[in-house]
């Protein structure tokens, strides 16, 4: 790849979670503040643009943003380690950028561009990239679950101390393929950490009136699959549950659950005008529980410089223009583009190559 760097509204979600594990013994360094602070600023600032770019037409098709649930993916990466693998749904750009995909090559493909992470071929919903781990964003709903169970299989068959991190909505949940997916990584204790991003309404159904039950966390109770609730807009309280679901993935116990409380700003996607919520719910999350603002104020506190923050948005800002340059620029898929990642060679196509 060539890169370079309802008709009648119901009652809204509410407060979150109370936070867990972001007492001052649980604090991470300023450094690791500073740079979760980042990497939430670059998913805000590169879902804006897409979001403008989208309203130009120059990006086609599907677009889900994620704008609000930063905290989210950021906190969860924060805590992983080199070699863990993530699959995802389809409001999937900011788990691309938080496991380190570059901006220019997931702008390029919303763009239909070759330089982008699929060559143009896949938009939105699908791109992958080997070298990060990330195994993709999945257009049907529920269909990335099996998938990460079986990366999860891959991970224990090959004797490796890494987890899954398997990301579903909210709308996903009464999936039939989900609960095979649980009975089976509990069967074979598999290393998979089922993340929920319960962002409150799947598509325009708020999910007090889709999901029956308790809290979407204790859906693994059947089978014996510990789970926790925990306030998606605090990327402390993220990064603290994470480590403790992973280090039971990690050390043989077998599949875990987080749900996440967080809260999408935007509607289901571009075309969502969102009509099913009032006005007045989304102005009071993101007053009173945005994720950036409340590692901003933590910052702060720690006495980081108002210019340094300013600093950093400057950089994202850049960087964010820069891939937008670059998709802009970067030439349409040539038509032979359409034969290509279709069929593996054959082994005896792949020894005639060699034995030529």
């Amino acid at each position: 790849m060539a890169t370079k760097t309802e008709s009648k509204r119901k009652k809204g979600p509410g407060r979150p979670p109370k936070s867990v594990g972001t007492g001052v013994n649980d604090m991470p360094a300023t450094d690791d503040l500073v740079k979760m602070f980042r990497d939430m600023l670059l998913i805000r600032r590169f879902e804006e643009k897409a979001g403008q770019m989208y309203g130009m037409g120059q990006i086609g098709g599907f677009c889900h943003l994620y704008i609000g649930q930063e905290a989210v993916v950021v906190g969860l990466q924060s805590a992983s380690v080199e070699g863990d693998t993530v699959v995802t749904s389809y409001r999937d750009h900011g788990h691309m950028l938080a496991c380190g995909m570059e901006a220019d090559g997931v702008m390029a493909e919303l763009t239909g561009r070759e330089g982008g992470y699929s060559r143009g071929k896949g938009g939105s919903m699908h791109m992958f990239s080997r070298e990060k781990n990330f195994f993709g964003g999945h257009g049907i709903v529920g269909a990335q679950v099996p998938i990460g169970v079986g990366l999860a299989f891959s991970h224990k068959y090959k004797g490796q101390k890494n987890v899954c991190m398997t990301y579903l909505g909210d709308g996903a949940v009464n999936q039939g393929q989900v609960y095979e997916s649980f009975n089976m990584a509990a069967l074979w204790d598999l290393p998979c950490l089922f993340i929920i991003e319960n962002n409150q309404y799947g598509m325009g159904t708020a999910v007090t009136r889709a999901a029956a039950g308790r809290a979407l966390a204790d859906r693994g109770m059947a089978y014996g699959i510990p789970g926790k609730q925990v306030d998606g807009m605090d990327v402390l309280a993220v990064r603290a549950a994470a480590l403790e679901a992973l280090d039971h993935c990690r050390s043989g116990k077998g599949p875990y659950i987080l749900e996440m409380k967080t809260y999408r700003y935007r509607g289901h996607s571009m075309s969502d005008p969102a009509k099913y919520r009032t006005r007045e719910e989304v102005d009071t999350m993101r007053k009173q529980h945005d994720p950036i603002d409340q590692l901003r104020e933590i910052l702060q506190n720690q006495n980081v410089k108002d210019e340094e923050l300013k600093a950093i948005d400057s950089e994202v800002k850049a960087i964010v223009t820069d891939a937008t340059e670059f998709a802009q620029t970067s030439p349409e898929p040539d038509a032979s583009e359409l034969f290509t990642d279709i069929l593996l060679p054959l082994p005896s196509e792949t020894t005639d190559a060699v034995e030529a």
